[in-house]
């Protein structure tokens, strides 16, 4: 789907408007492009890690035009763009394409830390509706699993209480347990939140949700028992352990809060499915 710009929501600038001379876009050689190490930042360590990443998947679409600045004797000021460039020079391009802008070196670094710094930051929900829309198999596969189990990835961040019943936040604790305990056993865990009480909203959270699949992953029996488990966890009060976790702490680190977590929902369950077993037997 797709929708007009629009500035609506935004109050006019009360700014003066003098915008500097127009940019203009060219092809420049890349033995042209310079950087100035008295405002440019090094490669670092997870740097040099994106630059591998751009040039082993390089695409063009993917690829934003360099902003450079001209010096004297022909050569150009990198003031953004160091990573996607020395990924071309991987790929061996020679060429790459630039915005060129008329700025002095105090203008070339504002540039660089209005680029670097007022950049929007992207979710990773919004990533993963990314992904799903350009084919990306394993974000594909999530969302088979999400739309059996009643699960919705909102794309913006909101605080628990506004979250409907199916909706979550927590896409990186659902892409870790698909990989991690499989599609059958996320598909469960997901529906003793969905598909149970009144559909506990606000608690498809990433510690509940690894919690569930680490107690079902470790009893079979119990996430292959269908109806029975969901009945079970009718039952199951997901505000009540949660508070239970929280209770006398200022702070609860997510590996403490999944292990509390595991503990109360691996004693309800067992006296639930394990008693009405044993009921059954007699």
């Amino acid at each position: 789907m797709y929708t007009s710009l629009t500035t609506k929501r935004f109050a006019n600038p009360q700014s003066d408007f003098s915008p500097g001379p127009a940019p203009f876009l060219d092809w420049i050689e890349i033995n042209r492009l310079v950087v100035d190490t008295t405002y440019q930042r090094q490669i670092s360590k997870r740097g040099a890690e994106n630059i591998n990443q751009i040039a082993e998947n390089f695409d063009w679409s993917k690829f934003a035009p360099v902003i450079v600045a001209p010096l004297e004797g022909g050569q150009f000021a990198i003031v953004d763009g160091q990573h996607r460039t020395t990924a071309a020079m991987l790929r061996g391009l020679e060429q790459v394409p630039c915005q060129v802008v008329q700025a002095d070196r105090s203008k070339q670094a504002a540039a660089y830390a209005a680029v670097n710094g007022n950049v929007t930051k992207t979710t990773a929900q919004q990533l993963y509706h990314a992904k799903v829309a350009a084919g990306d198999l394993q974000a594909v596969q999530l969302s088979e699993v999400c739309a059996i189990a009643g699960i919705e990835v909102i794309r913006h961040n909101l605080v628990q209480s506004q979250l409907k019943p199916g909706q979550t936040q927590a896409v990186g604790a659902l892409s870790r347990c698909l990989i991690k305990y499989g599609r059958d056993t996320l598909i469960t865990a997901l529906q003793c939140i969905t598909q149970t009480a009144d559909g506990n909203a606000g608690f498809a959270r990433s510690t509940i949700i690894e919690a569930l699949c680490e107690v079902l992953h470790e009893a079979p029996t119990w996430r292959d028992s269908g109806e029975a488990l969901l009945r079970s966890m009718d039952d199951f009060k997901f505000a009540e352990a949660w508070d239970e976790i929280a209770a006398g702490r200022d702070q609860i680190f997510p590996g403490t809060a999944k292990k509390m977590m595991i503990n109360i929902i691996r004693k309800f369950l067992t006296e639930k499915l394990d008693q009405n077993s044993e009921m059954r037997a007699a």
